[in-house]
């Protein structure tokens, strides 16, 4: 495996300091800045990215941890000129107010409309064997570890729902 990882489809070499976490990888070393530091304790979501399509946490894991790993961020998702479908629905439905939290948002509902598209059950899914519906209830179940200070949460589901009822698979 080569001392490195993907970042948005470009390879670069993983820190010298094998300590340094990928969410400060990402902002000091790449300056990748949409990816926000929340709580530093996994637990609003404010970090999320999506390593070999899982979200996951970038404030609870090493850079190191993840070499060789595809890791996408907000800015592989989607740039001004050409927004991602979930970008675009955030802005439509106003899922954002002061806008911390939705990098982390998009990157979590990314993720999590793949889950499922390829038939993942969630403690709110009626039963284990899909193919399951991003109805309103899945949506909440699937990003509760994502927290808005502002409570934007209903047009936030309403985004997700949105890009769910109009993109094939998901």
């Amino acid at each position: 495996m080569p001392d490195e990882l993907i970042v948005n489809g470009t390879p670069y070499p993983l820190p010298q300091d094998p300590r340094v976490t990928l969410l400060d990888f990402l902002r000091h070393d790449l300056g990748l800045t949409g990816t926000k530091k929340g709580c530093d304790h996994g637990q609003c979501g404010a970090c999320t990215v999506i390593v070999n399509g899982l979200r996951i946490n970038s404030c609870l894991t090493l850079a190191a941890m993840h070499e060789g790993h595809q890791v996408t961020t907000i800015e592989g998702l989607g740039i001004a000129d050409e927004p991602s479908p979930l970008q675009r629905a955030f802005v439509e439905h106003d899922g954002f107010q002061c806008g911390y939290c939705t990098p982390g948002q998009i990157c979590s509902a990314t993720a999590m409309l793949d889950e499922i598209a390829n038939g993942w059950p969630s403690d709110a899914s009626e039963t284990l064997d899909g193919p399951f519906e991003a109805s309103g209830a899945e949506i909440r179940e699937r990003m509760s570890g994502n927290l808005c200070r502002c409570g934007a949460y209903a047009n936030i589901v309403a985004a997700i729902r949105d890009v769910a009822e109009s993109e094939p698979g998901a």
